[in-house]
């Protein structure tokens, strides 16, 4: 094998859920600045192995080959060297079941390029901002809060999380924690298949679009001139929330025409 490329440490791994975990690893050099919501590369090569809760890989890969895939940054922008990432174990998959196996003390590829347009770097300041997610989708989010929270007091955020049970609304302690505290942060989880101990929303996200619960709940207004839906996670929740809010003006942010609608394309 070539000389290793791997550059970073892992220094934290927490198991959501067999197939859910936060990894958090430590840069041998420091990264430049970056914009919450941005993401960077992560690579293992294939003769790693593979997490005991995989199921054999669909399309082997050469051992020799370092695997490389994206994955959004959790932590803050002013954390330049430890970085955090919310990753979903795909049982049959190249990289992710090698990323499940990992430990502590284990050595990875990390990027140092750290990019993307899915950020709040073009968002007035003095507008609302709607961040909705499942799965995984909720990375980004958690660096915009943990990035821009305290220093944007005069704009509304709420996060919409929709998950099937409580298990799956991944930093759930976390956001409740900052929805209790901050006056301008409203949590809004949904489980679709919630046991009898949650007594939160029990909807599908469009159906609570539909019902005005962000209205209600957050005083934010589903108007493209007040407020910037931010949308990540399952690819039919995105199309189908994005035909929602084009229906009533909304119109997707890109580099050169900007919209209100910004939508985290390698997701799906």
């Amino acid at each position: 094998m070539e000389e290793s490329k791997y550059n970073a440490t892992v220094v934290g791994k927490i198991l959501l859920t067999p197939d859910i975990m936060t990894l958090r690893v430590d840069t041998d050099e420091p990264r430049n600045e970056f914009k919450a919501g941005q993401y960077t590369v992560l690579g293992l090569y294939g003769n790693e192995g593979r997490s005991p809760n995989s199921t054999p890989e669909s399309d082997p890969v050469d051992p020799k080959k370092l695997l490389q895939r994206p994955y959004s940054i959790a932590s803050a922008t002013s954390q330049l060297q430890q970085f955090e990432f919310y990753i979903s174990q795909v049982k049959s998959g190249q990289m992710t079941p090698r990323l499940f196996n990992l430990d502590p003390g284990d050595r990875i590829f990390v990027s140092k390029r750290i990019v993307g347009v899915f950020t709040l770097a073009e968002t007035p300041e003095n507008q609302d901002i709607v961040m909705i997610a499942t799965g995984t989708g909720m990375a980004p989010y958690i660096s915009f809060l943990r990035s821009y929270l305290m220093a944007r007091p005069e704009s509304k955020m709420a996060v919409i999380q929709g998950a099937a049970k409580q298990w799956d609304l991944g930093y759930y302690s976390e956001l409740s924690f900052l929805g209790d505290t901050f006056n301008n942060l409203f949590y809004i989880p949904t489980l679709t298949e919630a046991d009898k101990t949650w007594t939160g929303h029990k909807l599908w996200i469009e159906e609570m679009l539909e019902k005005n619960i962000l209205k209600d709940v957050a005083g934010i207004e589903v108007d493209p001139g007040k407020t910037h839906f931010f949308l990540c996670g399952n690819p039919k929740m995105v199309e189908n929330v994005s035909e929602w809010l084009m229906e009533r003006g909304y119109s997707k942010h890109t580099r050169r025409e900007p919209g209100a609608l910004h939508i985290e394309e390698f997701w799906s």
